[in-house]
C-alpha cells in the first residue's frame, strides 16, 4: 500500500512538473495538451475516488505554485475531477476499454468549463468563446492522444493489488 501511494504520488508530481516546464509552451490553435489531467484520470480510475482525489489536490497544488496563479483554483478543479474520475472507476469496469477515453474526454471539457466558472467569480478576465470553441476541440484531441500511453504507463506501475479491488455494486 505504501509503494502504491509512492508510486502515484511520483508519477503525479512527474506529470505536474513536465506540464509546468515543457508542455506549457505548447500552444496549436490555442489548445495544449494537459499532461497532469490525462494523468490525473488514470490514476484515479485505477486507484478510486479517495487516491485519485488527494492526487488531484497535490498536483494542483504543485501546478499553482509552479506557474504563480491563485492559489487553490487548480487544486480544487483537480480534487473534484480526480474524486469523480475514481469514483466511476469503482462503480464500472475498470477493464473497460473505453473507460480512460471517455474519461478524459469528460473531465477535459468539465474541466475548462468549471476554470471558465471559477475564473469569472473571481472576477479575472476569461472568454467563454476563445475557450469552449477555438481551444476545446485541440486541447481535447491532444488530451485522447496521450491517454493511451499514460494509461499504459499508469497501468503498468500502478497494478492492481493481488486481493484486487473490488466494484462497487449499485443497489436497485
Amino acid at each position: 500500500m505504501t509503494g502504491d501511494v509512492a508510486k502515484g504520488a511520483a508519477v503525479i508530481f512527474v506529470a505536474a512538473i513536465v506540464q509546468v516546464t515543457l508542455l506549457s509552451d505548447i500552444d496549436v490553435f490555442h489548445g495544449a495538451p494537459d499532461l497532469v489531467l490525462v494523468t490525473l484520470v488514470a490514476v484515479a480510475l485505477l486507484r478510486g475516488a479517495v487516491f485519485g482525489a488527494a492526487a488531484g489536490f497535490a498536483a494542483g497544488l504543485v501546478v499553482d505554485t509552479a506557474t504563480l496563479q491563485t492559489l487553490g483554483v487548480t487544486s480544487l478543479l483537480l480534487t473534484i475531477a480526480g474524486y469523480w474520475i475514481g469514483r466511476y472507476g469503482e462503480t464500472t469496469g475498470r477493464d473497460r476499454s473505453h473507460a480512460p477515453f471517455l474519461s478524459v474526454a469528460v473531465v477535459t471539457f468539465l474541466y475548462m468549463f468549471g476554470a471558465l466558472v471559477l475564473h469569472y467569480m473571481l472576477g479575472e478576465t476569461a472568454s467563454a468563446h476563445r475557450v469552449l470553441l477555438n481551444a476545446f476541440p485541440f486541447e481535447l484531441l491532444f488530451n485522447l492522444i496521450l491517454t493511451l500511453p499514460v494509461y499504459a504507463l499508469c497501468r503498468r506501475l500502478l497494478r492492481p493489488p493481488a486481493s484486487g479491488l473490488e466494484e462497487v455494486r449499485l443497489l436497485g
